[in-house]
């Protein structure tokens, strides 16, 4: 299944940033097969080379590659990501399993959702996972929020849990959070294309005002 199945008139353009093995991308792209979906992958962009980047390849959807390393400053770099953005003519911008934050230039008016294997506002950053078994919740998730400027600190826009099993592991429990994580982003994405939204303050409301 891939993105160029004839998507509806109606259809939103999105951008989607990968840094990895690309499976947030990859049900994204399986959604976008169905027209009803109404959303539309125009590119998918990269910070480095990967798995995520190769999997829009054999969807036929364009791709493109800013690597921070490039750079001589990270603003440089958020100047280029920018720029990758514009050009793709879209103001929904999914950033999945991407590992860079965004900065002044890239986020700029643009929408940005993202989600992480946690529920926010407990346990932000690169390692929440590992951060909420070590505390020993006994329910964790994942969390589907807008982006601001800071670290997992936009408002939510939806938040779905995951019981902790006294046996589980980082790996075992985090294949369960990306079971759930996967499906929300999916769903989430796709009703903020077909219905809109509205932010009031840190509370995001889907659908018509």
């Amino acid at each position: 299944m891939t993105s160029d199945a004839r998507p509806g008139p109606d259809s939103v353009d999105i951008v989607v940033l990968v840094s990895g093995s690309g499976t947030l991308l990859q049900a994204l792209i399986d959604a976008c097969a169905d027209p009803a979906y109404g959303v539309r992958i125009v590119a998918v962009g990269a910070d480095r080379a990967c798995v995520g980047i190769e999997r829009a390849e054999r969807a036929g959807i364009p791709t493109f590659v800013c690597r921070l390393s490039d750079f001589e400053t990270r603003q440089e770099w958020d100047a280029a990501l920018a720029s990758h953005l514009e050009a793709a003519h879209s103001r929904l911008v999914v950033t999945a399993g991407f590992m860079r934050l965004l900065g002044v230039r890239s986020l700029g008016e643009r929408t940005v959702v993202n989600t992480h294997p946690a529920l926010l506002p407990s346990f932000p950053g690169a390692h929440g996972v590992r951060d909420a078994l070590a505390y020993g919740v006994k329910v964790t998730g994942s969390t589907c929020h807008l982006v601001d400027g800071g670290v997992d600190t936009g408002p939510i826009i939806e938040q779905r849990t995951v019981v902790v099993a006294d046996n589980d592991t980082e790996q075992t429990l985090h294949e369960r959070i990306k079971v759930l994580e996967r499906q929300m982003l999916v769903d989430n994405v796709g009703r903020m294309a077909r219905d809109g939204f509205t932010v009031e303050g840190r509370a995001v409301r889907l659908g018509p005002r």
